[in-house]
């Protein structure tokens, strides 16, 4: 195959683009920078899509980025680890919402797909959001996966390829004896963080970090959540979506989004916010973020977070507290002993 045949497009969903350094770092080796072509995905272009038809099951519109669609080989490169919306990251997922257009993300985004018990963490028997996932890939005709598992430090620690469902089902049944972990009681402290760089750069990414360890959170517990929130909030979608969140309560901002066949862009996130917020109290540490962006999280900040964990502690009564220090890459669940 010749390399100028060859195209490693960025798959990134609704986020921003990766460009200049940022995608130097994300790429890793210049020499395929120099060699073939690297291209970000814009799922804002309707010219760079294909309609491909509507899901069997609930109709989802599906539009995908055309040079994935015409290429006489396709393959997904992912890393597999837990996801609190989609089960499991990786393999089918860096097809669609990855590289599929605005119309078809925002349709199993939408409320009604967020809310559903399975859309959750380790999930994929009855995921709506995965069976959606399944459908698109069987309408582009299949593809071929590399997919990756890392350890805590980043270390490549799985790797195979083959058939994008199948090589991806392999993939998560490695990484989920390490990344789910039973826990056989709840606890009325949890103290959890974003997983560090580059997860925790946004606010956005810090509510994965949230939803990870809610399964042992005590209904009216204490989550502590440890984030840099390096680059603020987060894009300006998600930063309105975020004030609608302050200015109309949790249940205000559910029922203004009920019903919504697309989501606006980015809200999601913020639905999701309010499965943490229902169960118990959330309390953020991070320095990242100020003023105006702070009040926006919707949650409590705290600037110690020792004396946050002390003073939960005693407000709870029970000194028992549970730490998640990768946050959404580990996820406890409650078992009986």
């Amino acid at each position: 195959m010749p390399r100028a045949g060859i195209t490693i497009l960025v798959a990134t969903g609704l986020h921003r683009p990766n460009l200049g350094p940022e995608l130097a770092e994300l790429v890793g080796d210049p020499w395929v920078l120099d060699t073939v072509t690297v291209a970000n995905h814009d799922a804002r272009a309707d010219e760079d899509h294909v309609r491909l038809g509507r899901t069997p099951g609930r109709g989802t519109v599906v539009r995908l980025d055309r040079r994935l669609v015409a290429a006489d080989l396709r393959i997904a490169t992912g890393l597999v680890e837990p996801h609190f919306m989609a089960g499991w990251s990786g393999g089918r997922k860096v097809i669609a919402p990855g590289v599929a257009h605005a119309e078809t993300i925002t349709t199993f985004h939408n409320a009604a797909f967020m809310a559903h018990p399975r859309a959750a963490n380790c999930v994929l028997d009855g995921n709506p959001l995965h069976e959606e996932q399944l459908a698109i890939v069987r309408m582009l005709g299949g593809a071929l996966a590399l997919n990756t598992v890392i350890d805590d430090r980043r270390r490549l620690a799985f790797v195979n390829f083959g058939e994008v469902v199948e090589s991806h089902l392999q993939a998560v049944d490695f990484a989920r004896r390490y990344a789910r972990v039973p826990v056989g009681r709840r606890f009325r402290t949890v103290v959890t963080s974003a997983a560090g760089y580059p997860l925790d750069n946004t606010y956005y990414q810090t509510v994965k970090g949230m939803v990870g360890p809610l399964d042992i959170l005590e209904p009216g517990g204490d989550l502590i959540v440890a984030s840099a929130c390096s680059e603020g909030m987060g894009s300006k979608h998600y930063v309105e979506a975020q004030r609608r969140l302050v200015d109309l309560g949790p249940d205000g901002f559910a029922s203004s989004i009920a019903g919504k066949p697309h989501a606006d862009i980015d809200e999601w996130q913020t639905q999701m916010q309010l499965k943490p917020m229902r169960v118990g109290r959330v309390r953020l540490y991070t320095d990242g973020l100020e003023g105006h962006d702070a009040a926006l999280t919707g949650v409590e900040r705290v600037t110690d977070l020792a004396g946050a964990i002390a003073d939960s502690m005693a407000r709870q009564g029970d000194p028992r507290v549970a730490f998640v220090p990768e946050g959404p890459y580990v996820v406890p669940v409650h078992e009986e002993a």
